[in-house]
């Protein structure tokens, strides 16, 4: 299995730049992110005032390559990022290499060929390598964060969504489809 500094793209001036991206077999690697929006929900009032969040969580699921969304999973705003990927059930070849925040912790027993940041222990902080470690996962992992952004463009999932719950898969999909043909990642 290649390294994980394979997938990253070789500078223009080294000695082995003859191919720009190395393009690994078609089990590529994956990226996954969350992301919470708030959703509008009417109620009667009641007698206790209580202000309560009513958010949805959107997971994205990016190949690396690509940069194309090939998966959007939805779940509750207050459930872990963890949860929503297992209730999502997505069928990822066992070769892929999926590159997650530490929201994933314990994505290992699910998915063998993961990669995570490592956490400092409570009271040893992480050593020069583990901290090179985790600069690398971040340069990768910077992508997700730009395609997110290219989601967030579109106001109705960027602010207060007012429509009906059972949409807002739908809603983000469509998103995630024209993100893709705007980007040419399809």
């Amino acid at each position: 299995m290649p390294a994980l500094q394979d997938y990253w793209p070789k500078s223009k001036n080294s000695p082995t730049a003859s191919h720009y991206w190395k393009i690994p077999q078609p089990p590529w690697p994956l990226m996954f992110r969350s992301s919470l929006s708030s959703v509008l929900l009417k109620t009667r009032k009641r007698t206790t005032q209580e202000k309560k969040r009513h958010t949805i969580k959107a997971q994205l699921v990016i190949c690396l390559l690509t940069l194309a969304i090939l998966s959007v999973v939805m779940g509750k705003g207050q459930q872990h990022d963890f949860s929503v990927f297992k209730d999502s059930r997505l069928l990822l070849h066992p070769d892929a290499l999926l590159l997650a925040d530490s929201g994933y912790q314990g994505i290992h027993k699910h998915h063998q060929n993961s990669n995570l940041p490592i956490k400092k222990k409570k009271g040893q902080p992480l050593s020069a390598e583990d901290k090179a470690y985790n600069k690398i996962l971040s340069k990768q992992r910077v992508f997700i964060e730009h395609i997110n952004r290219r989601c967030k463009i579109f106001r109705i999932v960027k602010n207060v969504y007012r429509g009906k719950h059972k949409h807002y898969s739908l809603t983000w999909n469509l998103v995630a489809a024209l993100v893709n043909l705007r980007y040419g990642c399809i």
